[in-house]
């Protein structure tokens, strides 16, 4: 059975550089250690997604299309506009000195930092100069995508909990029959209740009423 749009799938992944085999992501703990990317407070566990709603790489999202849904495993290879778009020579900017000295940064090459809310990667150091590059540190990139996919996942509690996790963090669901009450634990902006009113609605069916609560 080939995977459509909008179906709700169980994957695992782990994600490549191609020039360098580097690995920079991944959904298994074992391989994020060996790996050297490893982060204690991140959850190394298969996840859900709903195909075609963007929840993962956009072109990842677009190639698991008519896939097969039993147990299968696929490399992926992405060019670098489908994955973190081609290098924008515009998006290497001088920035002047004072603007790392009001944030009492020592600027080096290499160095990651955030200027004004946007995230840059320092290319060149000189007196008086630096040249910062807000591209994606890995835009111009070939990736590689190593995905099993474990099943596809028909529980409505199930799909819903994976559908909100992307939009909301504390919260519990209560489903019954065709109505299903969302508790929140923090304030979730007005526009949002109704994005997630139509997206629950539109992607599971069965579902045709939803309440949420803020505690």
């Amino acid at each position: 059975m080939a995977i459509k749009k909008h179906d709700f799938i169980e994957i695992e992944y782990t994600a490549i550089i191609e020039d360098t085999s580097q690995i920079f992501d991944t959904t298994d703990e074992e391989t994020a250690k060996s790996a050297n990317i490893y982060n204690k407070n991140a959850k190394y566990n298969p996840v859900v997604i709903c195909v075609g709603e963007n929840q993962i790489l956009k072109g990842l999202d677009e190639s698991l299309v008519g896939k097969q849904l039993k147990e299968a495993e696929y490399e992926i290879q992405l060019q670098p506009e489908d994955a973190f778009g081609k290098k924008n020579p515009k998006l290497l900017q001088l920035v002047s000195q004072s603007s790392f000295r009001k944030q009492n940064i020592i600027p080096y090459p290499g160095l990651q930092i955030n200027l004004d809310g946007i995230m840059g990667t320092i290319r060149t150091v000189t007196p008086g100069r630096i040249i910062v590059d807000f591209n994606h540190p890995l835009a111009g990139k070939k990736i590689i995508y190593k995905v099993k996919i474990k099943r596809e996942v028909t529980d409505k509690k199930e799909k819903l909990d994976s559908l909100l996790s992307f939009y909301i963090k504390d919260f519990s669901t209560e489903i019954n029959q065709d109505e299903v009450v969302i508790s929140a634990k923090a304030k979730i902006e007005k526009e949002l209740h109704e994005v997630l009113k139509e997206k629950i609605t539109s992607l599971i069916p069965p579902i045709k009423k939803v309440t949420i609560k803020e505690e």
